[in-house]
């Protein structure tokens, strides 16, 4: 291994464009772009290899490795008389796939509040699938945020009543109903992470919260040549708040 441990994968974006072929997407050494100093292939290819080694046998985790490379190409259908292929399916369909070829029936929804509606009607979609879903709301138990040790003025409206999240307790409970995977549904980040870290069923993410974008993140990736680009010159905390 190099000295710098550091990598940065994305930098082949421009071989991609480029070549319309990356090092790892090619098996032949004649035609394949030449790997960056950095590439994972060479730095960490002990890692690779062991890891990939579990996928092999017949754990729950090569299961899932088993199961998630037959949606994706389940997902994609060849054009007829060309070698171009088209997505036929949306994220939704790829989860409930996913759940009935890994044979799951109980699906535990870590909701925020603010997404009810959405997870209601996730719920109902669901359950004419045939699965039995369980939906977990953030703010259950109504306990206020100052018993985190926040301050009133940390409130999104100071002086009024605010319950605080629980994602551990959205983890645990789904743990006590016997969940055999569980879906976010817009969980903040932070709380996304703890729900993940308790949660004894394997977790997938549907929505991820974005109050700005309608709840679509990548809009600020395709966004920085003009109106976000004020997030490559400015810092979003000055660090005096």
């Amino acid at each position: 291994m190099s000295e710098d441990p550091s990598v940065a994968c994305s930098k082949c974006s421009t071989v991609w464009q480029n070549r319309g072929i990356t090092n790892c997407w090619s098996n032949d050494p004649l035609t394949a772009p030449p790997r960056p100093g950095n590439c994972l292939s060479e730095n960490f290819g002990d890692v690779i290899k062991e890891s990939f080694d579990e996928y092999r046998g017949d754990s729950e985790d090569a299961r899932i490795a088993f199961v998630a490379a037959r949606v994706e190409g389940l997902c994609y259908q060849p054009v007829p008389g060309s070698d171009a292929v088209n997505a036929r399916w949306t994220r939704v369909e790829d989860t409930i796939a996913f759940a009935k070829l890994m044979g799951y029936k109980k699906i535990g929804m870590a909701t925020c509040i603010g997404l009810l509606d959405e997870s209601e009607r996730l719920a109902a979609i669901l359950r004419a699938q045939g699965f039995e879903p369980q939906s977990v709301c953030c703010k259950a138990g109504s306990i206020d945020k100052l018993e985190l040790g926040l301050k009133e003025s940390d409130k999104v409206r100071p002086g009024t009543f605010e319950p605080a999240c629980n994602p551990i307790a959205q983890a645990e409970i789904c743990n006590r109903l016997g969940t055999d995977m569980n879906i976010i549904v817009g969980l903040c980040v932070g709380h996304d992470m703890l729900f993940n870290k308790h949660s004894k069923a394997p977790v997938t993410t549907l929505i991820v919260k974005d109050r700005v974008t309608g709840h679509n993140p990548i809009a600020v990736l395709y966004g920085q040549n003009f109106y976000y680009k004020r997030l490559q010159k400015q810092p979003v905390l000055k660090g005096d708040e």
